[in-house]
């Protein structure tokens, strides 16, 4: 603390300013990192990009040019959007699905020495969102399901073991997520749940995080209304602000009620649930005022810092909760012992860096949770296993899905179609123009599934884009040729197919799972994942 407050009392009003704001970089430029350092941030935000020695670079030369010890945070949830480099995991839903807590405690383990490796701080992990409204495109496969247990169980133990590595946890989205099919990134989003079933919910999985000692917790521009209601039964609109701009539910709620004494970080401020609630010059310093202690992310941090100082001068941000607010962050940087450190211990020499990463026993762990998370949600017509007598000629339909992260690759089905073909089997793609028939195929296979990625609205099953227009997607084949249905993504597609008899959650469309996928489909391994949400969305035509 003595240097938490010497360094605070030290910086001028404007430094303090700055401290507040983690600021995103997409390009490992020397460009880019000179941009952003220029404003003196808390810290930098990187997303994943594909050279390892560009990106040990950059790192090392923010770390190295900052004055106050810089942060480094990422959002490192696992599926597709990962560095390449690194050991690929199964998003949370895949993990969830292997409903192993030792799998996920190590794969929590390799996160955090991979990423310390990378000179990443704190990971915005894990999402302890509940999965209940199957349209919503954003929660899905980030989250670990729609059973609150299995949530809080999984989280707890992601946690323990990020941090015991030395990263800080996050715990997001703060007041939860999943109950509303909008998407916070275009639109304020809803919890409509009462008081006490969101106490019984949401309350306990982040009061029991908040006691098993999460660093921090994001919050979200999510309403909850009944809470502001239960305090001002007269708030009217204000019953729907989302929460990184709520005193009462930051500071009340989980300050007061459930006791967090850590840090709360706003979710990004360019999202819509925001930018769509309240101009910038009164967003900006509401953000803090209203006890969020960091202020995430700026598309002009310059103009943002001076609205911060505009507000702090007109006092719609007040000196007490910049001080608090710098004083937290600061903490969370002496608590993770970034003063200490010297510049090898933040992010060592490159070749010990690249030691560091992929390692043979994270590459095993990776593969077996990769092969766990397959799940077979139904097989009506037996068609499982398949082998190439019976379904030589298969027809491939597939999706390339895309991807609102900067840095996921594009998705590839090369590694399943090639085990197919050594297996036997005689791929060939969809073709509009040659509809396939029984007289030439034997397999229908669609390979299809978004994870969960910002700004897509809703997701569905998009027949006329697999169909190649909209007069072909009123064309189904599965009644006439064997089909089988495999989701990469979300685990909800079902809803649109729900005459299909065959379905397969892998929930991502990493090559270990592509790889263990097709020694499941013919029969050499059985499937094991367990789902974690009711795939069948509630509708019993589904089940059929």
């Amino acid at each position: 603390m003595a240097w938490v407050e010497n360094t605070r009392d030290a910086m001028s009003v404007e430094a303090q300013i700055a401290q507040l704001f983690v600021l995103s970089a997409r390009h490992d430029s020397a460009e880019e990192n000179e941009g952003l350092l220029a404003h003196a941030p808390g810290g930098i935000h990187r997303f994943p990009t594909h050279d390892l020695d560009a990106a040990w670079a950059a790192t090392r030369h923010a770390i190295e040019r900052s004055d106050v010890p810089l942060i480094l945070s990422g959002d490192i949830e696992g599926g597709t959007v990962s560095y390449p480099f690194t050991t690929a995991i199964p998003n949370q839903m895949g993990i969830a699905a292997c409903d192993d807590l030792d799998l996920s405690a190590d794969l929590a383990a390799i996160v955090g020495r991979e990423s310390r490796a990378l000179g990443y701080n704190w990971s915005f992990t894990p999402v302890v969102d509940i999965n209940r409204a199957f349209r919503n495109a954003v929660v899905g496969t980030r989250s670990y399901g729609s059973d609150p247990d299995r949530i809080l169980a999984q989280a707890r133990a992601y946690v323990r073991a990020l941090q015991a590595q030395g990263v800080a946890a996050c715990a997001k989205h703060w007041p939860g997520d999943g109950m509303d099919d909008r998407d916070q990134h275009l639109v304020t989003s809803v919890n409509d749940m009462d008081m006490a079933e969101w106490r019984a919910t949401f309350g306990r999985i982040f009061g029991t995080l908040v006691d098993d000692g999460v660093m921090t917790i994001m919050s979200a521009h999510i309403a909850l209304p009944a809470y502001i209601r239960e305090k001002l039964p007269q708030s009217g609109a204000q019953a729907f602000a989302p929460a990184s701009v709520s005193r009462l539910l930051n500071e009340e709620l989980l300050r007061g009620e459930l006791g967090f004494q850590g840090l709360i970080v706003s979710d990004a401020t360019v999202m819509g649930g925001l930018t769509s609630w309240m101009d910038r010059a009164e967003a900006v310093p509401a953000v803090i005022e209203n006890g969020c202690d960091v202020f995430l992310f700026s598309r002009d941090p310059a103009e943002d810092m001076a609205l911060m100082l505009k507000g702090l001068r007109e006092g719609r941000l007040s000196e007490r909760r910049l001080n608090e607010a710098v004083t937290r962050f600061l903490s969370l940087k002496a608590k993770l012992g970034l003063h200490r450190m010297t510049l090898d211990e933040r992010i060592a020499p490159l070749d010990r860096v690249r030691d560091g990463l992929r390692q043979p026993d994270h590459l095993e762990t990776a593969t077996r949770a990769a092969a766990g998370s397959l799940t077979l949600v139904k097989d009506r017509a037996a068609l499982l296993p398949i082998d190439p007598q019976q379904h030589r000629r298969v027809v491939v339909i597939s999706d390339e899905g895309t991807s609102f992260f900067s840095g996921a690759p594009d998705r590839d089905f090369t590694p399943l179609r090639s085990a197919l073909e050594g297996r036997g089997f005689h791929v060939r793609s969809f073709d509009a123009d040659a509809m396939p028939t029984p007289d030439d195929t034997d397999l229908i296979l669609y390979l299809i599934g978004q994870e969960a990625t910002p700004s897509l609205s809703h997701i569905f099953l998009d027949f006329t884009k697999l169909h190649a227009g909209p007069r072909n997607a009123m064309i189904q084949f599965n009644r006439e040729i064997p089909t089988l249905l495999v989701s990469f993504g979300q685990p909800y597609y079902l809803y649109d197919a729900p005459n299909f008899a065959t379905y397969i959650n892998a929930y991502a469309s990493l090559p270990a799972v592509q790889a263990a996928l097709v020694e499941r489909l013919v029969g050499d391994a059985p499937f094991t994942g367990v789902s974690p949400v009711d795939a069948f969305c509630g509708k019993e035509q589904l089940t059929w």
